[in-house]
């Protein structure tokens, strides 16, 4: 009987951290996907301003090109790491 509490006990504490991290790469995943978005959005605001700044604006697209391929294979560390960079830029362009 002690046995047994003690196998159900850990395979019951096995399983919760072998889930522990799912939920946290998740948000990765999501954070990742709405910078993404964001960014794409504050870009094209920017382009309709007629701010000044094209070579911004191309260091920009190209770092969310890179940042869309890294969220396909899932890299998001690498993913958001582009975005912020991007985001930069795009300030950049817009003088601020």
């Amino acid at each position: 009987m002690n046995r047994t509490k003690i196998i159900v006990l850990g395979l019951l504490a096995f399983t919760m951290v072998g889930c522990a991290g799912a939920p946290s790469q998740t948000r990765l995943d999501l954070t990742c996907r709405d910078g993404i978005s964001q960014a794409y959005d504050a870009l094209s605001l920017a382009r309709s301003k007629g701010f000044s700044g094209t070579v911004a604006w191309s260091k920009a697209s190209a770092l969310l090109a890179g940042a869309k391929v890294q969220e396909q294979v899932e890299d998001y560390a690498g993913c958001l790491d582009k975005v912020n960079k991007a985001n930069f830029y795009i300030r950049q362009s817009q003088g601020l």
